[in-house]
């Protein structure tokens, strides 16, 4: 094996149902088989009162010891407990998952399993890598030397935590991940190396599909000789052959209640030879119309044999299908392109082999010819291995630049509740963005910065990432203190966000760890809940432009009431500060009426104001001090020449600090 000194870089595939390893030797990819001669090998991992055992041993006790037999943990993958779809997924495995016993705040789940009769709870993030391990010493047999390094994918829609989440894995099984990048980005490399881009436009739209046990991914990728740059993803991570196979073992299993009425929903070793008969199942009706569902002694002794045709099979998960096909087309229209723009649909993961998939995807295409010459099962680990080999060196195409995206929007919560979003949805990573916001309060003592990502207008409708809290802001009216809030994204899609005082420096930072967030509208819900509640987020929109319109005005003529103070009448004085009092007292009063509410209350000071302050000039603004949450700065960062010393500017006219 060629390399550096740093030795080999692998591509791992962690799926969800098998996961796959490649590295690139003698000038080639090669996809490692396993101790069993098969090149992938299945996400499981089972305990015994002897051992562990991981990949095709674990599976193949699974019917015999279905409590301590643990798959499908990717799903559970920097979630909550709570969580609607860890509920949801719970119902149908036969191994045991609860809530962490000694995570009071963040209550991430746990698999609960026996082990040498003795109780134990294994994280998600320990099962992964236990499956990480087992790839590991795969592709260590095959080089015949350690490994330590590797590349690993994960679903484009993964959110931060997620992605943190797989990172963690990677560290406790003993690797160096050297980058996490996407499943559908990994894929395209795996197609675009192999293609020759040619023509008077060199450039290639590439639709990459992305269907595999338990995730759903859609990438537009545009491809060049140099570039790799994806447009836009889109994909639902709780989508894919998992649910199709959930469906069919709701429909045999109320058949055999039906039929002997004995309910095996609470029968983990009989949903274990179900689910087993119905993966089988599944698989022959990709080749054939019809096939059976045949167990011996399923339950209290009673054989279970049900026939099963692709129809039927179309029929229960036609409405999954059709999702897949609506998620294609939200893609298409973030990337602001047709149907008629995309030159190759490609195929990647397990599920894109089911008839039914390929039929709806080419009569969306028009009857395009979909792009099937790369294993699907294999596309992403190889995709993953090119990567690496770029990454150590071994492919002379250096310039190959890959351009990868931000699958949902990043921000911080203003007071009030809306979401400032600082990093756009499909921006492309890495990157660096800012945002200037300022303070909320009159001699506000410090701000605090609520990061989210998702695409509601409320922040709250958001998924939580994180908080940190910038103090020791220098005494000032409301407005004049502003910050500049800077989001880092890292070629992972892991984000450090920092805020810094644009006078004092004064700066912190928080790095986005693995934390098991509560998401009640998970990531592949989010953009779903968008579209859904778009009027609402518009009206939330409205309503808090209006409002902060209000509240900026109000300020600032109390601002200049006691700049202008001794220049006014008493009568005059008294009228604008009743008006203000009034206003303010209103706002605290009125938060939940509509926009037009605040625009006409807004009318109103202004028909108070403006015309008593029309007779002389106006001039800037001051404003209690509390923390709380920063807000817009309205005035653009290039009017203020003179920030250096905009605090002293206040410091007669203002009155001194709270404590």
């Amino acid at each position: 094996m060629e390399g550096t000194g740093n030795g080999p870089v692998i591509g791992i595939d962690l799926g969800t149902t098998y996961s796959c390893v490649a590295v690139w030797h003698n000038e080639h990819i090669e996809i490692i088989s396993n101790d069993q001669g098969e090149r992938t090998t299945p996400s499981c991992v089972a305990f015994t009162d002897s051992q562990r055992l991981v990949g095709e041993a674990a599976s193949i006790q699974s019917i015999k010891n279905p409590v301590n037999t643990i798959f499908d943990a990717k799903r559970l993958m920097g979630r909550r407990f709570a969580d609607e779809t860890v509920q949801s997924d719970i119902k149908m495995w036969p191994f045991k998952v609860i809530e962490h016993p000694d995570d009071k705040e963040d209550k991430r789940p746990v698999i609960a399993i026996s082990n040498k009769n003795v109780n134990k709870h294994f994280s998600p993030e320990e099962i992964s890598s236990m499956i990480l391990v087992k790839m590991k010493e795969i592709a260590e047999a095959f080089l015949g030397s350690p490994v330590q390094n590797a590349i690993i994918t994960v679903p484009a829609y993964f959110n931060d935590s997620q992605r943190q989440a797989t990172k963690d894995a990677g560290v406790i099984a003993g690797l160096n991940v050297q980058k996490i990048i996407n499943e559908p980005t990994a894929a395209a490399f795996a197609y675009g190396l192999g293609q020759t881009i040619t023509g008077s436009n060199p450039k290639k739209n590439v639709l990459v599909f992305d269907l595999g046990g338990g995730t759903f991914d859609v990438s537009l990728i545009c491809m060049g000789k140099n570039v790799f740059e994806v447009k836009a993803v889109n994909g639902d991570t709780h989508l894919g052959g998992g649910d199709f196979n959930n469906n069919m073992v709701s429909h045999f299993a109320e058949e055999f209640k039906r039929e002997h009425n004995i309910d095996i929903s609470d029968n983990p070793r009989a949903l274990g030879k179900l689910r087993k008969a119905i993966e089988k199942a599944k698989r022959i009706l990709s080749c054939n119309h019809e096939t059976s569902i045949d167990i011996d002694s399923l339950s209290d002794g009673i054989d279970f044999s049900s026939p099963i045709t692709r129809a039927t099979f179309e029929k229960l998960n036609m409405e999954l299908f059709n999702k897949c096909i609506d998620l294609v087309d939200k893609c298409l229209n973030d990337a602001k392109m047709e149907k008629n723009d995309i030159d190759d649909v490609v195929l990647v993961g397990g599920s894109t082999r089911i008839p039914k998939i390929q039929e709806l995807l080419q009569d969306y295409f028009t009857g395009k010819e979909l792009y099937r010459t790369i294993n699907p099962d294999e596309a992403v680990a190889h995709g993953a291995a090119i990567h690496g080999a770029f990454l150590a060196g071994l492919i002379d195409r250096k310039d190959i630049v890959l351009l990868d995206v931000a699958p949902l929007s990043m921000g911080i919560e203003l007071q009030g509740g809306d979401m400032k979003v600082i990093v756009p949805r499909n921006t492309t990573i890495p990157t660096r963005r800012e945002g200037r916001v300022t303070t909320y309060y009159d001699n506000q003592a410090s701000a605090l910065f609520k990061v989210f990502e998702g695409e509601r207008a409320k922040a709250v409708d958001n998924n939580y990432l994180g908080k940190f809290t910038l103090a020791d802001i220098p005494p000032a009216p409301k407005g004049v203190p502003k910050f500049d809030v800077l989001f880092d994204i890292d070629a992972n899609g892991i984000l450090t966000a920092s805020a810094e005082d644009i006078v004092t420096k004064e700066k912190n930072q928080i790095t986005i760890t693995n934390l098991s967030r509560l998401s009640k509208g998970e990531v592949d819900r989010m953009l779903e809940e968008a579209e859904k509640y778009r009027a609402e987020d518009e009206h939330f929109k409205r309503k808090m432009k209006a409002k902060h319109a209000l509240e900026t005005y109000a300020n600032e003529m109390g601002v200049k009431l006691r700049y202008y103070e001794g220049r006014l009448g008493i009568e005059d004085t008294n009228k604008i500060r009743g008006a203000i009092e009034s206003t303010t007292q209103w706002i605290n009063w009125n938060f939940h009426l509509k926009a037009w509410k605040f625009e006409e209350k807004l009318n109103e000071l202004r028909q108070c104001c403006d015309p008593i302050f029309a007779k002389i000039s106006t001039v800037a603004t001051p404003p209690s001090r509390r923390s709380a949450l920063p807000t817009i700065d309205t005035r653009d960062a290039s009017t203020s020449s003179d920030s250096g010393n905009i605090y002293g500017k206040f410091q007669n006219l203002w009155p001194k600090r709270r404590s």
